[in-house]
This record gives C-alpha cells, sequence and structure tokens, in this order.
C-alpha cells in the first residue's frame, strides 16, 4: 500500500489543523473573503474558494495592530497567490482589512510579547 503523502493530502491535512486551531476565525476570514471577492472568483456554493488564502493569511494576523497592518497582510499574500497584476492595489483590499480587524482579529489567539 503506498502511503505517501500527496501535495492534495498535505494541504487538506493543514486545514484541518488551521481549522481546528483557529476555529470561528478561520471560518469568518473565510466568509469575508468570500463575501468581499477581491478576485471576483465566487459563486454561488463555492465557498471554499479563498481557503487556500485563509491559509496563509490567518498565521499572520496575530501580529497585527491596525487596519493597515491587515490590508499590507492580506495583500501580499494575495500578491504571492496571484501576482500583482492579478490581485492589483494594496487600496483594493481596504473592506477586507476593516472588516477582518473588526471580525476576526479579536478571534485570534492572543501572542505573547
Amino acid at each position: 500500500m503506498n502511503e505517501e503523502v500527496t501535495e492534495e493530502d498535505g494541504s487538506r491535512q493543514r486545514r484541518t489543523e488551521l481549522k481546528h486551531a483557529y476555529g470561528a476565525a478561520y471560518t469568518m476570514l473565510s466568509d469575508i473573503l468570500f463575501s468581499e471577492d477581491p478576485l471576483r472568483i465566487s459563486f454561488g456554493d463555492n465557498t471554499d474558494e479563498y481557503e487556500p488564502e485563509v491559509n496563509t493569511i490567518l498565521p499572520r494576523l496575530g501580529s497585527s495592530q491596525s487596519v493597515e497592518d491587515v490590508r499590507r497582510i492580506v495583500h501580499e499574500e494575495f500578491v504571492k497567490w496571484f501576482e500583482l497584476s492579478m490581485a492589483g492595489p494594496e487600496e483594493k483590499y481596504q473592506a477586507i482589512a476593516e472588516r477582518t480587524y473588526a471580525e476576526v482579529v479579536p478571534l485570534l489567539p492572543k501572542q505573547s510579547t
């Protein structure tokens, strides 16, 4: 039997671990990205369309101290995933940043300083 872990299996496991670790914050960020849909790729029932980005954004949000920090983090991750030409300018992520700072950041575990 082949016990090699595929890239897809690894991604699925990572997503499961993050959902468990972050709980409601994971779901909330996913919902925000789906509803704001910065790349216009969401439709109907594909509510998990932005989960790969959630997986890389969420662990970085614990260090955010402002809406501007969140906007920068979200934009940086979208540029990594989609390149600047598709991601667009940082200002495009203002509404996402405001909602994330207000709705997601308070749900994150507090980091020690």
